[in-house]
């Protein structure tokens, strides 16, 4: 397998956490996204993923060499493929609310405040920095109420009872971004909590982006 990704994309960084969880390995390479206009955004990187967005898996098929795109579509892969270690309950219902709490994250709050939004904003409509941070906090704050609540119903040790799931993989970097652009985070004290659980196992803390080679 090869990861494409970006130290700081926290979408990058779920793929890191369940590939890390899994105990899969995974030769890494860095798309910067910022040098050059965004190596995204450049041929060859184009033809591998036309959304220009990171993170890419290349898996060898038992037929081809295949492209997945999108972090929780290749998480759900992984987990259907390597199922040790299973990142979704066993019943339809508490998956529906796993999957909720993950897409919540990112549907709700991670299109929102993703890098090509943020420049859209600065670049082409002109918006401050000021501005741009207060729209980030804006939106981080609407969706962490709203996951504080199902947190709340459905927390144990981590989101979702007391063994990690897709819902953890999705907060923990939301969290990392969060802290980054001065997001008041007190209000949300589930949110936190589950936070802190997940960084003390190697999984997570090892996925971290300034322990990447590409982290600046």
């Amino acid at each position: 397998m090869k990861l494409y990704g970006y130290w700081r994309s926290s979408a990058a960084y779920r793929v890191r956490i369940a590939l890390n969880l899994k105990g899969i390995s995974a030769e890494q390479f860095s798309v910067h996204l910022v040098r050059d206009g965004g190596e995204q955004h450049q041929a060859p990187y184009i033809d591998l993923n036309p959304l220009e967005l990171v993170p890419t898996l290349v898996v060898d098929d038992e037929l081809d060499t295949e492209a997945l795109s999108q972090s929780l579509a290749i998480i759900e892969y992984l987990d259907e493929i390597y199922p040790q270690a299973p990142l979704l309950p066993a019943s339809a219902l508490e998956r529906a609310h796993v999957r909720a709490m993950a897409l919540t994250i990112a549907c709700e709050i991670h299109p929102l405040n993703n890098l090509r939004v943020l420049q859209y904003l600065t670049q082409t409509l002109g918006i401050d920095e000021a501005a741009k941070n207060t729209w980030y906090q804006h939106w981080v704050a609407s969706g962490f109420a709203a996951l504080e609540v199902l947190l709340a119903r459905h927390s144990g040790r981590y989101s979702f009872g007391n063994t990690v799931t897709l819902a953890d993989l999705c907060l923990v970097p939301q969290v990392y971004n969060a802290q980054r652009f001065n997001v008041d985070v007190t209000p949300y004290p589930n949110i936190m909590r589950v936070w802190a659980e997940c960084n003390q196992l190697d999984a997570f803390a090892d996925a971290a982006p300034e322990r990447q080679a590409d982290a600046i």
